[in-house]
């Protein structure tokens, strides 16, 4: 069924239950604001702007973030991402790891295992598809760049928002989709400390150049509480540093990146193979990584009209490799309950929709202490496993395990409502928004 008319059509998919008549006769252009500007909040930003919101993010980088690791997609995301009309998109970027390689000090092979063992079904860096999401999003959601939420006051009729820097606003409801360490998150619900479940774990990651001479393939070195990788990208012109420690969690100051770096210095100074060139080549990056190895858990991810996803709600931690899926499959079941019932009813569906899947993702992160072992006897026998592993079933139940998880959540069905046309004279900053909380009146209906 078609309606057109005013730049506006719907189109209703008949496998979908359709809402009222009613909702649509009253639909008017609702207000979001969404804090985070990196997959989560792009994704959610796009599906309400189709669906005829008007749609604000608000990112504390003066601009959009580069770099970081690359990050893969299997089963059920990859439909969201179709739909979406991404995937030709993201398989011109895609970078698909070889054969990965443990050696020695010496650079020695103890173990390897074949192409695509890390991968996924489809792979691509972080940065790559952050700025995808960006040039898909940047004409009908209105972006706001270094700048941060301060304040939220939820008065049950709208949020009243202040900013660091930008004038006040009011909006209907706000999205945290800000990561490990959320503002919207500590403003609304508490402090991190209360949700965050450190696993013994810190990382560092950053570009160098392929000097190692790794082609696309990666490999590994480690030592007792130690491991350091190096990753080929962008067809192996570069690759990719990581660092992993391990380490009771301390105090660091998450803006001060010369400090990380140090960080990173001091513990890997002594450590052989390529690690003293790859510490050169840190000092000179400027796409420098640096956080604990964390994992999000919440028993609710909303509290009246605010609302947390992606890794704000549930992080997984890079251990699980699940992280950027369910950021994905979050804000697509999200934006569809929000197109289809109030915002209460909509943020309690998205939470039974996402609940058993995120538990999965996160239980994928499930024996990180074998990946950095501590002790050199777990260290011993970790390297004992890694050279038997190519050989057992359970190699095989390696690769198919996140496939299983991946393809637990059933993709479900929305109709599809698209605005053509959700810009205001002065392009794309919605026509709802004001700088003045006494001047913008919230909707009733909602």
């Amino acid at each position: 069924m078609v309606f057109t008319g005013n730049s506006t059509f719907l189109y209703l998919n008949h496998l979908a239950p359709l809402p009222s008549l009613r909702y649509f006769y009253t639909m008017k252009p609702k207000h979001i604001l969404i804090s985070g500007a990196s997959i989560a909040g792009p994704v959610l930003g796009w599906w309400l702007s189709q669906y005829g919101w008007q749609v604000t993010i608000v990112e504390q980088a003066p601009s959009i973030r580069a770099g970081g690791y690359a990050i893969d997609f299997r089963g059920t995301v990859l439909k969201v991402l179709e739909k979406m009309n991404l995937l030709d998109d993201i398989k011109k970027h895609e970078t698909r790891t070889g054969k990965v390689t443990l050696v020695n000090k010496h650079n020695k092979k103890i173990a390897s295992f074949p192409d695509g063992f890390t991968s996924g079904e489809l792979e691509i860096m972080r940065g790559d598809l952050v700025n995808i999401l960006y040039d898909k999003t940047k004409d009908n959601v209105h972006y706001i760049f270094n700048d941060s939420i301060a304040t939220l006051n939820d008065d049950k009729d709208g949020v009243q928002v202040t900013f660091k820097h930008h004038a006040p606003a009011y909006y209907d409801l706000v999205v945290g989709a800000d990561g490990l360490h959320s503002k919207v998150r500590s403003v609304a619900f508490g402090h991190e400390r209360k949700f965050s479940s450190f696993l013994g774990i810190y990382i560092a990651i950053f570009t160098v150049p392929n000097f190692a001479n790794v082609g696309m393939d990666g490999v590994y070195y480690s030592e007792p509480g130690k491991r350091i990788g190096i990753f080929g990208a962008k067809d192996g012109k570069e690759a990719k540093a990581s660092f992993y420690f391990t380490s009771s969690p301390f105090y660091y100051d998450r803006k001060d990146i010369g400090k990380q770096k140090a960080i990173i210095r001091q513990v890997f100074e002594n450590t052989p193979w390529h690690v003293p060139q790859l510490l050169d080549y840190m000092d000179q990056s400027d796409d420098f990584y640096f956080d604990a190895v964390s994992q999000i858990k919440m028993d609710h991810w909303s509290k009246g009209r605010i609302a947390l996803i992606g890794d704000a709600a549930h992080c997984p931690s890079p251990m699980s490799g699940m992280g950027t899926s369910a950021a994905v499959m979050g804000a697509y079941i999200l934006a569809g309950e929000l197109m289809q019932h109030d915002y209460e009813t909509a943020f309690s569906h998205y939470e039974t929709e996402m609940r058993a899947f995120v538990n999965q993702c996160q239980g994928m992160a499930d024996g990180v202490d074998w990946f950095v072992p501590r002790t050199p006897f777990k260290h011993w026998m970790s390297q004992q496993m890694w050279k038997i592993l190519p050989y057992t079933p359970w190699k095989n139940m390696m690769i198919e395990m996140p496939t299983r998880v991946a393809n637990s959540i059933e993709m479900k069905e929305y109709p599809f409502v698209h605005v053509a046309e959700n810009k205001s004279e002065d392009g794309n900053l919605p026509v709802h928004r004001t700088e003045s909380v006494s001047e913008y009146q919230p909707l009733s209906e909602y």
